[in-house]
C-alpha cells in the first residue's frame, strides 16, 4: 500500500530502479505518483471485497488510470478478460497467454456485460467484439514460447501452474528491460522460496512446508500442489485488517480434494473454516497451535496452508523461516 511503498523507496532513495508490488486498490495512485516505466497485471479476482470494492470497479479505475500514462507500457495477461480490459486503454501493451484458472469472476464481458464466449484459454464477447488480443508470449505446459517462437525449458524450482505463469510474465517484464531469456531464467530458477511461501523447515520431527493462499482464486492453486495423501494438511484463516474481514470467501473454494486425508484446521477464525469443510463432507480436527498440529498429524511430513496473518504467525512461530 502507499505509506509501506513509500518506506521502501526511502530505503534506497538513489537506486535506479525499483520493482512494486503494489495492492490492487493502489495501482491508479501509484501510476499517478510515480509515472511507471512498466506496469505489469497478472491476474484480477476477488479479495478482501470489503476493503478493496467490487473487482470490475476496480479494473474500471486501472482502465482510467492507465489511459492517463500513454508513455507507459504494460505487461499483461490476455487470458484474464478483466486484465485485458483495463490494459487495452494502455499506449503500449505487451501481451502473455499465462492462463486463467479460476474464471468464476469473469464469465461476462467488462465491457458491455453481454456472457463471454470461451473455448479453452481463448475468449470472446459476440456483443460488442471485445476478445483475447493476439499474445507474443505464452506458457505451454513446462515451457516459455518467447516472441521468436522459441520454445525454452522453464525448469523452476517453485512448485505449481501458477508460479510457471509469474515466470513468464516474469520474462516479458525482463526483455522490456533488455534482459534475455536465458539470463533470466537463470536467476528465475534459483528462487526456491518467496517470503517464506513454499519455505520447508523441520519442527519436532517433522518436515513442514508453508503456503499461502488469500483469496479463492490462490486457494485453487495451493491445493493443486498439496503433497498427495496420506500427507494430513493444516488449514487455517484469520479475519483481520490485511486478510478482509468478511470469510464469506471461503463458500467459493472447492474442499471436496481433501477428502480422505488428515486436515486439521487452525487460526481465529476456525470455526468459519470447519462450517465449510463440513458442508463439503470433510472430517477434520481442530487445533489450537503449530504445535497441536504436529501432534496431532503424527507423521513424518506435514503441509500448512493458511491465508496471510495466518501465514505470519506460523512463519514467526516456527523462527521466521524465509
Amino acid at each position: 500500500m502507499e505509506a509501506g511503498l513509500t518506506a521502501a523507496l526511502s530505503r534506497a532513495p538513489d537506486a535506479p530502479i525499483a520493482v512494486l508490488e503494489t495492492d490492487e486498490k493502489y495501482i491508479p495512485a501509484m501510476i499517478k505518483a510515480t509515472r511507471p516505466q512498466v506496469v505489469v497485471l497478472l491476474n484480477l479476482s476477488r479479495d478482501q471485497m470489503d476493503r478493496a470494492a467490487e473487482i470490475w470497479l476496480l479494473a474500471r479505475r486501472w482502465r482510467e488510470a492507465l489511459a492517463a500514462a500513454p508513455d507507459c507500457l504494460v505487461v499483461a495477461n490476455a487470458d484474464d478478460p478483466l486484465i485485458a480490459w483495463a490494459a487495452a486503454a494502455a499506449g503500449r501493451a505487451t501481451w502473455v497467454a499465462a492462463g486463467q484458472r479460476w474464471r468464476e469472476d469473469s464469465w461476462c464481458c467488462p465491457n458491455c456485460g453481454a456472457h463471454l464466449q470461451r473455448d479453452e484459454d481463448d475468449w470472446s464477447c459476440r456483443e460488442c467484439g471485445l476478445r483475447r488480443p493476439p499474445v507474443s508470449w505464452m506458457l505451454y505446459e513446462d515451457e516459455v514460447i518467447d516472441p521468436t517462437g522459441r520454445s525454452t525449458p522453464l525448469e523452476l524450482a517453485l512448485p505449481g501452474r501458477a508460479n510457471r505463469s509469474n515466470a513468464v510474465v516474469a520474462l516479458a517484464v525482463a526483455e522490456a528491460f533488455g534482459v534475455h531469456v536465458k539470463q533470466a531464467l537463470t536467476e528465475i530458477r534459483t528462487v526456491t522460496s518467496v517470503a517464506g511461501r513454499y519455505t520447508q523447515v523441520s519442527r519436532r520431527g517433522t518436515d513442514i512446508r508453508l503456503l499461502l493462499a488469500k483469496n479463492p482464486a490462490g486457494w485453487l492453486e495451493a491445493l493443486d500442489v498439496l503433497a498427495p495423501p496420506p500427507v494430513p494438511v493444516l488449514l487455517a484463516v484469520n479475519a483481520q485488517g490485511p486478510d478482509g474481514r468478511d470469510t464469506s470467501w471461503l463458500w467459493d473454494v472447492d474442499y471436496r480434494r481433501l477428502r480422505g486425508r488428515t486436515v486439521l484446521v487452525g487460526g481465529e477464525r476456525k470455526l468459519d473454516l470447519a462450517v465449510r469443510l463440513e458442508a463439503d463432507e470433510v472430517p477434520f480436527r481442530l487445533v489450537n497451535d503449530i504445535d497441536e498440529a504436529i501432534d496431532a498429524a503424527k507423521a513424518p511430513t506435514l503441509e500448512v496452508l493458511a491465508n496471510y496473518t495466518a501465514f505470519q504467525a506460523y512463519r514467526t512461530a516456527l523462527g521466521r523461516v524465509q
